[in-house]
């Protein structure tokens, strides 16, 4: 029986790690590659890294740190790939196929696409048939307005008026290879996984769906694996604030008998 994956998520806005809030609010927390290295040593399964940045300003401000102050996403994403041995999906700014072509190049194994497949959705299957649906995961933000869930675009700033589980389904047709469903309303709130929106689009789609948003404390990520078809567990926050973290959570749900990988101790430094 295929594992179910424990997936860290990173934002980077403007050459920073961040955590998130709501899609508007953001703390930030540090060198962009640093806490790479650390959840790949964690025994993470995968990784995804999103750039949120409005703009294309990459510079720290903090040539005192000792770190090389990357000027862009694409060369600290080069710098990502060298520390880490784990899957990495990168999203953020992709509106070509060529945009595309550069980051499985530089050492993303999948990426993730948003407004750009809302925009197009001719995008999706071009871009299945070009680099393999494995390659292509699409995120979908999803918002309650008027008490209806509706997909987000622009960073969760624009409303498609679609419903996550109508975009699911064509999303699915179009060749994609998995789906990030992500709630902006549990986005940093801590309160848990919207089980809800999970379990609709994870019973109406085959492809893999990865849970997103809400997390605050491991039990989270087993009611989510217990209570719906998800095929992975992901989070931001709760990663960054525990001294292994990814090697805990995954301990957590193993001794409780979640189908995830055993927790690797030999990679814990």
């Amino acid at each position: 029986m295929k594992k179910n994956r424990l997936i860290p998520v990173l934002l980077l806005r403007n050459g920073w790690l961040v955590q998130s809030k709501g899609f508007n609010r953001y703390q930030n927390l540090g060198n962009p590659v640093t806490a790479v290295k650390r959840l790949s040593e964690w025994a993470s399964d995968e990784l995804i890294y999103l750039d949120i940045s409005k703009d294309d300003a990459y510079d720290m401000r903090r040539d005192d740190l000792g770190h090389s102050n990357r000027n862009s996403f694409l060369e600290i994403i080069k710098d990502v790939a060298k520390v880490t041995f784990m899957p990495i999906t990168v999203g953020g700014k992709i509106k070509t196929l060529k945009d595309i072509e550069i980051r499985l190049s530089i050492g993303a194994d999948k990426v993730s696409i948003n407004s750009q497949a809302l925009l197009n959705k001719n995008f999706i299957a071009q871009a299945a048939e070009e680099f393999g649906s494995q390659c292509i995961v699409i995120s979908i933000d999803v918002k309650i307005i008027g008490g209806k869930y509706r997909v987000m675009a622009e960073g969760g700033g624009k409303n498609t008026d679609y419903d996550p589980v109508e975009w699911a389904k064509i999303v699915e047709a179009s060749g994609a290879g998995e789906i990030l469903l992500n709630s902006i309303d549990r986005d940093g709130a801590g309160s848990g996984y919207d089980i809800e929106l999970l379990k609709q689009v994870s019973e109406t789609v085959k492809i893999p769906v990865i849970a997103c948003g809400g997390v605050s404390e491991w039990a989270h990520f087993a009611e989510a694996l217990e209570k719906t078809k998800v095929d992975a567990v992901a989070a931001a926050n709760i990663f960054q604030y525990i001294d292994q973290s990814v090697y805990l959570a995954k301990k957590f749900l193993y001794e409780k008998g979640y189908n995830v990988r055993p927790p690797d101790l030999l990679n814990i430094q």
